[in-house]
């Protein structure tokens, strides 16, 4: 397996702190994967409801806006190990929580579990991300990201499509179990990763341990001043980084109805209940996976890979709304995977590029943040629009969005580029 410039065996090989901490996050994303199906295919097995499963999904997603820029500021503060460890156990309880729900005068239960679950995550997931490039070298950060896409791919091919199997023939109760069970292997695993952390920040604590009251307290607004203007500063001065946070801002608002869409397109368009529900999952685990290797060829252009596999995920989406055969359906997404899973490395290898290290857990709490608040609410919104619209006119909106988007942050790129006085075309960006 080769992508980037490094094989991906020498990465494991090499840095047995990245290998340990995929190996967690694979057995981590399994069992809450698991939990995902589960509770889709209740839900709609208690209510038959759009809406309940749109609130089911969009309330999983709404701790993100204050937990996940939390999660950045913990993370550049406290042991990034020590974080997720943390974030682990305290969900042990948490995933056990849904073995109660029996019925639909239970749903509530469901609901708070679920947005417990989010908000470890949304914590975990920043802290996780911003300690990779503190784990691998820098010229194998596209490798890595690679890797967390295949990881991602694995997940849904494992979690989902044997998520829906088990839940079928054991209930719903063994895949709540499994996933507790996953969430204390995973710190196992952790519990062994020596994280460095960033050397300004032992100066840093000891000025202020010697620091009178008041002197700490300017100190520390100096600081919280003095980072928010770095951040404005590193923002405004890099076109990436623009164009990639307008696409965490105008993607998700999109993304949620693909989110909601797909388990309806399951169990009411094709009637494949939650087999139907796991086989599209590992569709998308599947181009995940695949995506993995295309990295091998993208070296350069990055930016314009994305922007590109967006215009091609709009595009399959509305190919995916007019299509009546459940295996034609499955390829689309497979493809739909591929083109966003390979997009997604870019962006996050571009991300890592362009922000120091000690940045770096801020900039992911709060892309974290933005992104899946807009797509928790793009879920709520999903459902209530499935209560009055038809799911393949929504499916090919939602599509044809993902499209003019992509133009949009194109044109954006292009147009700054030149007004910088660096005209290059917009494949060619980045």
């Amino acid at each position: 397996m080769i992508m980037g410039n490094q094989p991906a065996i020498a990465i494991f090989k090499a840095q047995k702190g990245y290998s340990r901490l995929f190996t967690a996050g694979l057995i981590n994303g399994i069992g809450d994967r698991f939990t995902s199906v589960a509770v889709l295919a209740l839900v709609l097995q208690l209510t038959g409801s759009g809406m309940a499963v749109g609130i089911s999904l969009g309330v999983r997603l709404l701790p993100y806006l204050f937990l996940a820029p939390l999660g950045g500021v913990l993370g550049s503060k406290f042991p990034r190990k020590y974080i997720m460890i943390a974030m682990d156990v305290l969900r042990v309880p948490v995933a056990l929580t849904f073995l109660w729900v029996d019925g639909e005068d239970k749903l509530w239960l469901l609901y708070i579990a679920s947005f417990l679950l989010a908000a470890g995550e949304a914590i975990y997931s920043p802290v996780r991300k911003s300690s990779i490039p503190l784990l691998v070298t820098k010229d194998s950060l596209l490798t890595v990201n690679g890797l967390e896409q295949l990881m991602s791919g694995c997940v849904l091919i494992l979690g989902a499509l044997s998520g829906g199997v088990v839940s079928m023939w054991f209930g719903p109760e063994a895949a709540f179990v499994m996933n507790a069970i996953s969430f204390m292997v995973a710190a196992l695993l952790i519990f062994g990763i020596d994280i460095p952390q960033n050397t300004n920040r032992v100066n840093e604590d000891k000025r202020k341990i010697d620091s009178p009251d008041k002197l700490k307290t300017k100190v520390d607004r100096q600081q919280k001043t003095s980072k928010m203007r770095a951040l404005w500063i590193l923002i405004s001065g890099s076109i990436t980084l623009q164009v990639i946070f307008g696409y965490e801002l105008l993607v998700p608002m999109l993304n949620g109805l693909d989110n909601v869409l797909i388990s309806v397109y399951a169990v009411q368009e094709f009637e494949a209940g939650d087999i139907g529900v796991g086989a599209f999952y590992a569709a998308l685990g599947i181009g995940l996976s695949l995506s993995f290797f295309a990295g091998r060829y993208v070296t350069k252009g990055l930016l314009g890979v994305a922007i590109g596999g967006l215009m091609i995920e709009g595009l399959l989406l509305m190919s995916i709304s007019v299509s009546n055969q459940f295996t034609m359906v499955f390829m689309l997404y497979i493809l739909l995977s591929f083109a966003g899973g390979t997009g997604n490395a870019c962006l996050d290898t571009l991300v890592m590029r362009e922000t120091p290290s000690a940045m770096q857990p801020v900039i992911f709490g709060l892309l974290s943040a933005v992104g899946n608040t807009l797509l928790g609410l793009s879920m709520l919104v999903a459902g209530w629009l499935l209560e009055w619209m038809e799911p393949r006119a929504l499916g090919f909106a939602g599509g044809a969005g993902f499209s003019v988007i992509a133009i949009l942050l194109a044109g954006y790129a292009l147009i700054r580029s030149k007004k910088s006085g660096e005209f290059t075309a917009p494949w060619k960006v980045f």
